[in-house]
């Protein structure tokens, strides 16, 4: 489908370039940590963000083992390669490329994520969501989300994007969620392409980039603006974008460039992490620490998401 720009009359600028970190995850799963602890205040409600781009087998074959949950959402979105997912309940889900699968670990779940391939590229993101103390101890849900119920438009500049989470350009994303109001987008820009989004003030947004070279900046985009003050973003790389009173983000490629666009509402509240459980305080921490050596993860209820 087609949708008009959207102008943006000040553009966010770059706060500051990130470049992640090479490590490891699961059984020796090849990633790039790009949002780390030390940024989750910064980017309030996001967690972390892991991208993973490998073509070698034995940089991904031996996937994610079962592993526990608690207190926040993840997000995993494929752009190419197949991931099958099962969680301790018995569901399962297959991820293909351009699709998506929202998952609310909430008061816990045990899941995996292995590969159903043995050649040829796997790559994609896990992005982390925290979840508001109230909502830390729902009960766990999820939804896989195929490449063909993944909203997607054109702009007339030629620009694609595809709306995993909130809104753009009056197209509504796969999945809305309440009080953190995630937006979630998948742009690819042609050669000289420009794109504009309305961000809420106030919400911490940033911007990977995964093929290409964006630029960002107050002009461009901006009517009659050249971009020639634009901040560039290499490949791999993620941009904070800053917190001000601009009311929302311009971007343009000068070659061909995909990027994925993130915001969203801070929560503004204590965080306690221990690997794979995100909660308030130190003392959830170590509840939830009792309730996984006493089983209790072994006994939970998913349900599916609704968008």
């Amino acid at each position: 489908m087609n949708a008009p720009q959207t102008n943006v009359m000040r553009s966010r600028v770059v706060e500051r370039l990130v470049q992640g970190q090479p490590t490891s995850d699961g059984a020796g799963v090849k990633l790039t940590r790009v949002l780390t602890q030390n940024l989750q205040r910064r980017l309030d409600p996001f967690l972390m963000l892991d991208a993973f781009r490998n073509e070698n087998p034995e940089d991904y074959m031996g996937g994610f083992p079962d592993h526990p949950h608690r207190g926040f959402e993840t997000v995993t979105y494929m752009l190419a390669g197949r991931m099958r997912h099962h969680d301790n309940t018995g569901n399962h889900g297959l991820l293909g490329p351009g699709g998506a699968q929202w998952m609310t670990a909430g008061s816990g779940l045990i899941h995996s994520e292995l590969p159903e391939q043995e050649d040829g590229l796997m790559e994609g993101f896990q992005l982390w969501l925290n979840l508001p103390a109230k909502n830390k101890m729902i009960a766990p849900f999820y939804r896989d989300i195929p490449t063909e119920h993944i909203p997607e438009f054109s702009t007339e500049g030629g620009v694609t994007v595809r709306v995993i989470a909130g809104e753009s350009h009056g197209v509504k994303g796969a999945v809305t969620r309440p009080d953190t109001e995630p937006l979630y987008l998948d742009v690819h820009l042609p050669a000289g392409g420009r794109f504009s989004q309305k961000l809420p003030v106030g919400h911490n947004a940033f911007l990977y980039t995964y093929r290409g070279e964006a630029i960002v900046g107050n002009e461009v985009g901006v009517e009659g603006g050249t971009g020639a003050n634009g901040k560039a973003v290499p490949d791999r790389h993620m941009a904070i974008l800053s917190n001000d009173e601009a009311d929302g983000i311009a971007m343009a490629a000068i070659v061909p460039t995909r990027v994925i666009l993130v915001a969203g509402r801070p929560l503004n509240e204590p965080i306690a992490q221990y690997g794979p459980f995100v909660m308030n305080t130190a003392e959830e921490i170590q509840q939830t620490l009792q309730d996984y050596r006493d089983g209790k993860f072994e006994a939970v209820k998913v349900q599916a998401l609704e968008a």
